[in-house]
């Protein structure tokens, strides 16, 4: 018995042994900065020199939700709508092109097609969009041209500008949704169909009644991480707007952080609005959860 104790304890240091190195990339790159960017937080640091890191409190807090401040109105705001957008287009989408897909011949080379677009860099893809927007020569505006339709100024117009990113957006996502969700429909058994066909049941009944309740733990998977992507985004603001213009209509939150950071050297300010959207992020996710877990999704994991 004490051998195999011994044997056990010598086992578990041996794990502990394989797992270090993981521990300690975890410990350099995540921990680490977690707790000296939350520490930021209450501080003003414009970067570089540790020693002029002045503590402040909760006052970077409290500027950002004091009256006239825009981080909650439009950024958090603009930040919501652009998460929710995305992730609406290219799920819906994505459901029904997995679904379409799935029973068609050669469903690898459309998964794979559908994919291309999420291993191409967000710069490419958002420079690519930038020239169909082009309000002179764009293709979009060309082809609205020819159907007898005054060009939009899609990027210049606060009225649109946010919602032309959603779209470009919502359409990069879907591909890894796609690929999501046909493994989760491959993963449903064809006994399900069968026996609802022998019953009797229509396409639409298979579909709302077999399909969708045993897909809800890819879909559930495919809306937290899209979402919690949506609410990180801030790559395809900076490289289609710039700024986030016109005015803040396109302004989200990674946005203003990175701008409070490297632009204004406000390091306190910007960990402060991390910290601020790490909270936004986790309650939807408990949300999401809860909300699938009373639908019953843990009886199909």
């Amino acid at each position: 018995m004490s051998g195999n104790g011994k044997l056990s304890r010598g086992q578990g240091l041996l794990g502990w042994l394989f797992l270090s190195p993981v521990i300690v990339f975890y410990a350099i790159f995540f921990l680490v900065p977690l707790i000296f960017s939350l520490f930021l937080s209450f501080t003003e640091w414009g970067g570089f020199d540790l020693t002029l890191i002045e503590w402040v409190g909760l006052k970077n807090y409290k500027a950002l939700f004091a009256d006239g401040s825009t981080f909650l109105n439009p950024i958090i705001k603009n930040t919501f709508v652009f998460a929710f957008g995305t992730v609406g287009l290219s799920f819906f989408i994505a459901l029904f092109v997995a679904y379409t897909i799935t029973r068609l011949r050669f469903e690898g080379f459309w998964r794979t097609l559908y994919f291309l677009p999420t291993v191409t860099t967000v710069v490419a893809v958002g420079n690519v969009w930038l020239y169909l927007y082009n309000p002179t020569n764009g293709l979009i505006n060309a082809v609205l041209n020819k159907l007898g339709v005054s060009s939009i100024k899609f990027l210049d117009d606060p009225n649109t500008a946010l919602a032309s990113i959603i779209v470009v957006g919502g359409w990069l996502g879907i591909g890894s949704s796609v690929l999501i969700l046909t493994a989760g429909l491959k993963a449903i058994s064809d006994d399900y169909y069968e026996a609802a066909t022998i019953e009797g049941a229509g396409l639409g009944a298979i579909f709302s009644k077999i399909t969708l309740p045993l897909l809800k733990p890819s879909i559930l998977f495919v809306l937290i991480t899209s979402f919690i992507g949506g609410l990180q985004s801030f790559t395809l603001s900076l490289v289609m707007t710039k700024n986030g213009g016109p005015g803040n209509s396109t302004n989200v939150g990674g946005l203003e952080m990175y701008n409070q950071a490297f632009s204004y050297g406000n390091w306190g300010i910007a960990s402060a609005m991390a910290f601020v959207l790490f909270i936004c992020v986790f309650i939807v996710t408990i949300i999401q959860l809860t909300v699938f877990r009373r639908g019953g999704v843990e009886s199909y994991t």
